[in-house]
């Protein structure tokens, strides 16, 4: 059994602590008190595991999600299961988190063997971390047919006993199929063409849902790298049939998204996905990586619509991440859970507690406040549908109960309400507001949910690109200080300047200080591309070249530590680490886009920025660089497009050359800034933006342009074409909503 130690925290004694007490992740800490003797994930762990001879019995999840709570409370705080793991295997768990590159593998391979996925995950390795068997969420018990966790560990550990060279074997065939399975091939000097995202286009619109928008039925996640295809593709040509129809599929979807459930419309950002068809019913954790990329794509909803509700969202988004998720020093952190105690004394937490409504506390708060002969309460239950016996079941009971809840959904318009009511607009924003204030306080005097302070490099550099992007859409300096607070934070505390690397993540020490672990997590793939993305869009927001000095620092350390020379595209972790079993390229865009998706984008923009035309002799090595990620994703692209959406969204960059717009003029000269504006105002995926300033060493891609007499003028340059100097704003405007032409760049040498 595990050791007991005593809780310093709390000054009681806990029964059992094991050696997660020593680490620094919030979910392996919620650990350290359960009976299982955990490892984390190491070289004791897998050499106490060869000289005992015992399988490995990992399990991986984070510290906000739901069902690894359920799985935790009835299964590794079960006494008599600990004692059956600690018997037989030995035990790991892992923050996914913490380690994006080992669950990868491990989910590949539950995914392939279940036909499904998701966390908790737990599975059975060798010694030499090869799985054998594995799945999700176990019930303790058996249960509907199905074996329970207590079963499954002692078939597996009596299958060990008495025949080990079969599970021995297992492992062998799992670990070179997912090595078969995950090697890519350049078969073909050829780079797919626009048939491959006029295919892509063609599957999402066969699986939009047109009432409530999203891809598919149920659960519905805001799937942004979709979002942020189809807003590409529309951008290319505004006067295409076929655009505007993804067009208005992203912006039905992101309007239904933000007046539903999974919309915190009391304490804003947005939760993680949605359990039903309707955006209504959420699973309650908020996660920074989504709220980072909708910040992006509702301010380029804004841009393609100039409509002030996708600006209201941005701005309730990042409201809430500045509030709830920053460090005092600049860095964001994780995520906030989906449990939580329904009130302080409460003997357990439920899952969104914190979140849900009953009637009788809306009626006490809101029924005593009037407008004419209308009640605020009245008002506000109408307009967000609320239901005297709950609109929505929710499990808040442990032994499966559902009970009803009220989760705030819009389902008709403010216009409507409005004629209801008898009331002006301005009244109606008035009571609707009021009535969040006096619910926002009042929430926040129930028990909050979890905080995981764990600050990872690769979330924070999608924050800075969502804040940069904002700050120049929206017209907002402030947002764009608040990416350069973020990005000077990563440098200070999660860069080694002397080696020029990345750490993956950093934690906030009780004393509010920022701390690592002994042996700090090096930076992944991820890390790199998605700071890279955001220092590029920090240097167009802020017109400062550190940050695209650091960028492009930060790209030839990527390429030195992860960059396949045979093949082409990026491994996802570097060849060091001898504890991952298989060096993957990430192929997916799922909630957070691929790296190598990422870093195709960050290489044609780099390369634009230091005005680098194709060559055929490979004089531009970026641009050769994204032309051997494309080649290599070819076949993927080609096979299952919707499943790299923003891989395909860098393939028509790459065919498109990425649109330059360079401007001459005094940075301080009114005239200038509003060419500056123009440009901002458009919504133009992976354009470069650059001005020169006679006062201050110009960029590298002006070296090329001069100023048209005194005036600012301004250059728009397509597919390695610049248009004459322009001076007045109409001029550039016009020359900015011209369509992409049509047609194959001249770009395979």
């Amino acid at each position: 059994m595990a050791a007991s130690s005593t809780d310093g925290a709390s000054g009681e004694k806990p029964k059992f602590t094991n050696k997660l007490i020593h680490e620094k992740s919030p979910y392996l800490l919620q650990h350290a008190h359960n009976p299982v003797n955990w490892y984390p994930w190491g070289q004791e762990a897998i050499d106490k595991a060869k000289e005992e001879k015992k399988l490995i019995f990992l399990s991986v999840g984070y510290s906000t999600c739901h069902w690894c709570h359920v799985m935790e409370r009835e299964s590794f705080e079960n006494e008599e299961i600990a004692n059956i793991l600690n018997d037989n295997f030995i035990c790991i768990k892992l923050d996914r988190e913490e380690r994006p590159d080992i669950d990868r593998v491990y989910m590949i391979f539950i995914m392939a063997t279940s036909g499904c996925g998701g966390w908790p995950m737990n599975l059975f390795l060798t010694s030499d971390l090869k799985p054998v068997q594995g799945g999700t969420y176990y019930p303790p018990e058996d249960r509907w047919g199905f074996k329970g966790f207590k079963t499954i560990i002692q078939e597996i550990a009596e299958h060990w006993r008495t025949n080990p060279q079969r599970l021995l074997s297992i492992g062998d065939r799992v670990i070179d199929h997912i090595e078969k399975a995950s090697k890519l091939s350049r078969n073909s000097s050829a780079v797919p063409g626009e048939v491959t995202w006029l295919k892509c286009v063609e599957k999402y619109m066969s699986m939009y849902e047109p009432d409530f928008g999203g891809f598919g039925t149920s659960p519905k996640f805001p799937q942004v790298p979709a979002f942020n295809f189809l807003f590409h593709f529309y951008a290319r040509d505004k006067n295409d049939s076929k655009g505007k129809q993804c067009l208005d599929m992203v912006l039905h979807s992101l309007t239904k998204m933000a007046k539903g459930g999974i919309h915190d419309h009391i304490s804003s950002g947005f939760a993680r996905y949605s359990t039903d068809g309707h955006w209504h019913l959420p699973h309650f954790e908020k996660m920074l990586y989504d709220q980072a990329q909708l910040v992006s794509t509702y301010s380029d909803a804004y841009l393609a619509t100039k409509d002030e509700y996708f600006a209201d969202v941005v701005h309730d988004i990042i409201k809430y991440v500045n509030r709830d998720l920053r460090h005092e020093y600049g860095g964001y952190y994780s995520a906030e859970d989906a449990d939580s105690y329904p009130y302080y004394g409460a003997p357990e937490k439920f899952e969104g507690a914190f979140y849900v409504w009953e009637f009788k506390e809306l009626k006490s708060l809101l029924n005593d406040k009037k407008i004419g002969s209308h009640s605020y309460l009245d008002i506000f239950c109408d307009y967000y549908n609320v239901d005297e016996s709950g609109n929505i079941p929710i499990e808040y009971s442990h032994k499966g109960e559902l009970q009803n809840k009220n989760v705030f959904i819009i389902y008709g318009t403010e216009e409507e309400a409005i004629e209801k009511f008898g009331l002006t607009k301005e009244q109606f924003k008035e009571v609707i507001n009021e009535c969040k204030e006096i619910l926002f306080k009042y929430q926040q005097s129930r028990p909050r949910p979890h905080l995981d302070t764990k600050i990872l490099c690769s979330w924070n550099g999608l924050m800075i690109a969502g804040l940069a992007h904002a700050g120049q859409c929206l017209e907002e300096k402030k947002y764009v200080e608040d990416a350069i607070n973020t990005a000077k934070f990563i440098k200070k505390y999660l860069y080694d300047s002397e080696t020029g690397t990345l750490i993956h993540s950093s934690y906030k020490a009780d004393d509010g200080s920022i701390v690592h672990g002994d042996e700090p997590i090096m930076g992944l793939l991820d890390d790199y591309a998605f700071l890279i993305r955001g220092l590029i869009d920090l240097h167009e927001a802020s017109l400062d070249q550190q940050w695209l000095q650091w960028a492009r620092e930060l790209q030839a350390k990527q390429d030195e530590l992860f960059w396949d020379h045979d093949v082409g595209g990026y491994f996802t972790c570097c060849e060091t680490d001898k504890t991952v079993v298989v060096r993957l390229k990430e192929d997916q865009d799922c909630a957070e886009p691929a790296g190598n998706s990422v870093a195709c984008q960050n290489l044609l923009r780099l390369a634009a920025h230091a005005d680098k035309t194709p060559a055929p002799e490979g004089g531009d090595k970026e641009r050769d660089m994204a032309k051997k990620i494309l080649q290599a994703f070819a076949k993927r692209m080609q096979d299952a497009p919707n499943a790299l959406p923003e891989m395909i969204s860098a393939l028509m960059l790459y065919n498109d050359s990425p649109t330059q717009v360079l401007i001459s003029g005094r940075s301080s000269d009114p005239r200038t800034l509003e060419l500056v504006r123009v440009v901002r105002s458009r919504l133009l995926p992976g354009r470069v933006l650059a001005v020169t300033d006679p006062a201050n060493e110009s960029p590298a891609v002006l070296s090329r342009i001069r100023a048209a007499g005194d005036a600012p003028a301004a250059y728009v340059c397509r597919r390695y074409a610049c248009s004459l100097p322009v001076t007045d704003v109409k001029q550039l405007e016009d020359l900015l909503d011209e369509p992409v032409k049509r047609g194959t760049n001249n770009n395979n040498y």
